[in-house]
C-alpha cells in the first residue's frame, strides 16, 4: 500500500439509542451494534492496517459488574482478528449458558463487548512503535465511573512536546512520551477537575455521596471539558471518546484537516472518518450523512 493511501487512521463510533432488546426484536440480533461496528471498520480498512481496536461501555450497570471491554490487535489482518476473538468469546459464553439468548438483560450482563456505546479504530503507525500497546482505543481507568476515559483518534499533533511539558507543569508524571497518551491525559486532567468540583458543590447542597455520583452523570458538561483540554492543541485531529458513565463524543480540529461524518436517527448515532463507510454499513442514502463541522463536536449524553 502506498503512503498516499495510508497516511491517516480511521475511527468509528456507534451509540445505540434503544435497548438491546429493541434491536433483537427488529433486526433479529442483540449483537446489532457489534455487527455494524465490524462493517464500519472493515469499510475503512484502507485507512490503517498496522492495527485495529474495539472498545465498548455498557450503560446502567450495577456496581461490581464489568462494564468496559476492550480488545486490540496487530496481527496481519487486525480487524478480522479483533472480531474473530470477540465472536469466539461470545460463542463460548453462549455455549456454556444457552439460556442467555432468551433474556437480553441477562445476556448483556454476562457477555463482554455487548454494549450500547462502541468505539473502533484502525491504525496507521505515525508515532511510536508498532506494538499492541500503541494500538487504540486507549483506556484511562478510575474507580469513579465518570473518570473512566476511552480514546481513539485520527490526528497529527505538531506540538506534542509542548503538550507533554504542560502535563509535567500540572504535576503529572506521564508514563511514556506518546501523542495519544498525552492527549488522553490532557482530557483526563480536566475531566477529573470537573468531577471533583461538581462533587464538592453537590455535597454542599446536601446530596449524599451516592446521589452525587448519579447527578454528576447527568450534569457534567463534556463540552466545557473538551474546550479546556484542546485549548493549546495544534494540528489536525478527529478524536472519539467514551466516558464510563455513558457520555460519548467526537470532536474535529478547527481547520477541518482530518475528516469526520455522522448519521443520526431515532435508533442510532454513527460517526466515522469516511462517509461511504456509514453509507454502506447502514445502507442509507449519502444525502442523510452529514459532515462534522470543523471546530465542533458531537456529544451524546448517557441518556441519549
Amino acid at each position: 500500500m502506498s503512503d498516499e493511501l495510508k497516511h491517516e487512521c480511521g475511527i468509528a463510533h456507534i451509540r445505540l439509542l434503544k435497548s438491546l432488546d429493541f434491536y433483537k426484536k427488529k433486526y433479529g440480533s442483540a449483537f446489532y451494534g457489534i455487527n455494524k461496528m465490524y462493517l464500519l471498520m472493515e469499510k475503512q480498512h484502507n485507512r490503517g492496517q498496522d492495527g485495529a481496536g474495539f472498545a465498548s461501555i455498557k450503560l446502567n450497570v450495577e456496581p461490581g459488574k464489568k462494564f468496559i471491554s476492550r480488545i486490540r490487535s496487530i496481527e496481519k489482518q487486525p480487524i478480522q482478528d479483533v472480531f474473530s476473538k470477540i465472536n469466539t468469546r461470545i460463542n463460548s459464553d453462549l455455549k456454556n449458558n444457552p439460556n442467555l439468548t432468551k433474556n437480553t438483560s441477562k445476556l448483556k450482563a454476562s457477555v463482554p463487548y455487548l454494549a450500547e456505546s462502541l468505539l473502533g479504530h484502525v491504525r496507521y503507525g505515525t508515532f511510536g512503535g508498532n506494538s499492541v500497546e500503541n494500538v487504540q482505543p486507549l483506556l484511562r481507568q478510575n474507580n469513579w465511573k465518570h473518570r473512566n476515559l476511552i480514546l481513539a483518534g485520527n490526528f497529527n499533533m505538531t506540538n506534542v512536546a509542548e503538550l507533554f511539558n504542560n502535563l509535567i507543569e500540572l504535576g503529572q508524571h506521564p508514563k511514556e512520551y506518546s501523542d495519544t497518551i498525552t492527549i488522553m491525559e490532557k482530557i483526563g486532567h480536566y475531566l477529573d477537575d470537573a468531577v471533583r468540583k461538581m462533587y464538592k458543590d453537590l455535597k454542599k447542597e446536601g446530596f449524599s455521596k451516592m446521589e452525587c455520583s448519579e447527578l454528576i452523570s447527568d450534569r457534567i458538561d463534556i463540552s466545557r471539558v473538551l474546550k479546556k483540554a484542546s485549548k493549546n492543541w495544534d494540528g489536525g485531529y478527529v478524536m472519539g471518546g467514551l466516558l464510563g458513565h455513558g457520555d460519548s463524543f467526537v470532536m474535529r480540529d478547527p481547520v477541518g484537516i482530518r475528516p469526520a461524518f455522522y448519521y443520526k436517527d431515532e435508533e442510532v448515532v454513527v460517526v466515522a472518518s469516511e462517509r461511504p463507510a456509514i453509507q454502506n454499513a447502514f445502507n442509507i442514502g449519502v444525502n442523510k450523512i452529514k459532515e462534522l463541522d470543523p471546530g465542533s463536536a458531537i456529544i451524546i449524553k448517557n441518556k441519549g
